[in-house]
């Protein structure tokens, strides 16, 4: 058997510590579903640092929002993911996160990645980078070199997430998942943001929500080695990317399909 698929799942923003505890209870149970299946990660961010509008709800910080983590991970016995923005921020996220992520819109940020793969390096962490909707899969490699003089590359991940196609619009190019894995890392795919149209609703991002399941069908059909999805009970009322979380009473009959495919690969 080879290894198992990768989840990565939870709020887009951590919103509150019950909106925290609703979801890792729920992923807890995901996890235990799919015991020798799959790996579930928790993931939510302390920051959002890209809202369109300068009104939007950001997060709890980065003390109150790595503590949250924490908690999950005390709590739950789970492995949980945040993203960072800046390179002071990496070693605090990686004391307390099993895998810390590079947003899309800083993946070519050089001394970003280089911090992230220290802090990585130093506490056995995994560095996940998202590609930039701005470039192209075979681009991904000079920023895999940048962490790889670092970082093993079996601790290195690059999610892709679609590319801009005109405006307000994403596609994602199926091939991508081999283009990427010949950086011999894993490549994971993001269903949550390949969904979105930027700035779609003027002061918000909106999203095509319903066309998820499709996509990520389809990535790991591919060969995707992990799927990424924002999950909320009403996602209609998130604080962040409301139009493309998944409802969190959805995730297993999606997941149940996803690794029914992974299982004929």
């Amino acid at each position: 058997m080879g290894k198992p698929l990768k989840f990565f799942l939870g709020p887009c923003v951590l919103e509150s510590l019950e909106l925290v505890e609703q979801t890792a209870a729920a992923i807890k149970d995901l996890a235990q579903r799919w015991q020798g299946k799959a790996v579930v990660t928790y993931k939510g961010s302390f920051d959002k640092a890209n809202r369109t509008s300068l009104n939007s709800f950001r997060g709890p910080g980065l003390e109150q929002g790595l503590a949250w983590l924490k908690h999950v991970k005390e709590k739950f016995n789970l492995p949980v993911m945040t993203d960072f923005h800046t390179a002071e921020q990496a070693a605090p996220a990686a004391e307390v996160c099993d895998v810390i992520q590079v947003p899309a819109f800083l993946c070519r940020q050089t001394d970003l990645i280089i911090a992230g793969a220290q802090a990585a390096g130093q506490k056995h962490r995994v560095l996940n980078i998202k590609k930039g909707q701005f470039i192209s899969p075979m681009e991904v490699a000079p920023i895999v070199k940048k962490a790889a003089s670092i970082l093993p590359r079996e601790q290195i991940m690059i999610t892709e997430r679609g590319s801009s196609f005109g405006y307000q619009n994403l596609v994602v190019d199926m091939s991508s998942f081999a283009l990427i894995q010949q950086n011999k890392v894993a490549a994971i795919f993001d269903a949550t943001h390949s969904v979105q149209m930027p700035g779609g609703l003027g002061n918000a991002t909106a999203g095509k929500r319903e066309l998820m399941p499709y996509l990520a069908k389809a990535a790991v059909a591919a060969g995707a080695d992990g799927v990424f999805m924002e999950v909320h009970p009403c996602p209609e009322k998130a604080l962040s990317d409301a139009t493309t979380c998944w409802p969190l009473d959805q995730v297993a009959q999606l997941g149940d399909k996803l690794l029914q495919i992974f299982a004929i690969l």
